[in-house]
């Protein structure tokens, strides 16, 4: 369908509304537009991301025995989590104390001949440094055995499991990843050509619009490098406490490089139907009248800015759907 088409689709439809008879509309929400100051900036998509997270994995290779934790529970520090098969490393550490046992009473029988100038000094010099790796060998035996007990580092949620019962552990793979849910921000994607834009960027407005909220960034931070595949700069955006929010999460960045004084009517008042966008207008005698628009740029907090078409002080009807319906029920 061309747009001629489209519109004449929509003038049809005025004319229907204007042969209405006065005050046979129905009472629909509207909102009075009028010129107000919005912020002026640029938009960047961005990923929800927690400041303070962990992944926890393991330094012992075992087989995961007993799950103690899933994905979206609280934790807190110190906590079990995951307990894994230690069997070789508890031999390990009986092994380990055998020889220090050994290496402790061979110091004393050496120290005993020493003393009837049976030995010289430097062989109870090396018994004292066998005792003395025996020593370490214990303490790294048990510090192996203990590597069992996967134990949460600090307090928070656990975001993801990575291990089932009876899977295989091993190092430098992860098992958990905990995050803090009271300290998360957004990481946002920034083209090159608008850093010298962001210079002047105090705040930021970040939208989630899958959860239809706005929020006041707490701050804005530019950091010092830029993907070389992309040849964007990511933009860390702090945000305030919301509990609806979790890593991973689509969020929407606002910067704010200035305001100005513009026209603009809500979104989701507007109709769109391909290239064509339109609002309902209701006169002062209650009528609706379908009337074509040419937009700007999406303003302020889902606002877009009103270029012709509409005059200060009109009121416009918000609820578009609800208006078409009304009209081709004739009521």
């Amino acid at each position: 369908m061309n747009k001629k088409l489209i519109f004449g689709v929509f003038l049809a439809l005025t004319a229907a509304v204007s042969a209405q008879e006065p005050g046979s509309a129905p009472p629909l929400p509207t909102v009075v537009v009028k010129p107000h100051r919005v912020d002026l900036g640029f938009p960047a998509e961005a990923v929800v991301e927690a400041v303070h997270q962990a992944t926890v994995g393991t330094q012992l290779a075992g087989r995961v025995l007993e799950v103690r934790a899933d994905a979206g529970q609280t934790v807190g520090k110190g906590q079990l989590l995951m307990r894994l098969d230690a069997r070789e490393a508890a031999e390990a550490t009986r092994a380990a104390e055998a020889q220090y046992a050994v290496a402790k009473l061979n110091v004393e029988r050496q120290e005993q001949l020493l003393a009837r100038k049976f030995v010289s000094q430097a062989a109870v010099d090396k018994a004292r440094a066998d005792l003395t790796a025996a020593a370490a060998s214990r303490s790294a035996a048990g510090a192996s055995q203990s590597h069992a007990s996967i134990v949460a580092p600090m307090d928070g949620v656990v975001a993801r499991r990575h291990a089932e019962l009876g899977d295989m552990a091993m190092p430098g793979l992860p098992l958990f990843t905990i995050y803090q849910p009271g300290s998360l921000r957004v990481t946002a994607s920034v083209a090159q050509f608008r850093l010298a834009d962001m210079r002047g960027v105090k705040t930021a407005r970040v939208e989630f619009p899958e959860l239809g909220k706005w929020v006041t960034a707490t701050s804005v931070q530019v950091l010092p490098t830029a993907d070389a595949a992309t040849h964007v700069t990511p933009v860390r955006v702090g945000l305030p406490a919301l509990a609806e929010a979790v890593p991973g999460m689509f969020a929407r960045v606002h910067f704010v490089t200035g305001q100005a004084e513009k026209l603009t009517v809500p979104a989701a008042a507007v109709l769109r139907r391909g290239e064509v966008a339109a609002v309902y207008v209701q006169g002062a005698d209650q009528r609706l009248g379908l009337r074509q628009l040419r937009l700007g740029e999406t303003v302020g907090e889902g606002e877009i800015e009103v270029l012709a078409g509409l005059a200060a002080g009109e009121p416009v009807v918000t609820d578009p759907v609800r208006a078409g319906i009304l009209l081709k029920s004739g009521k």
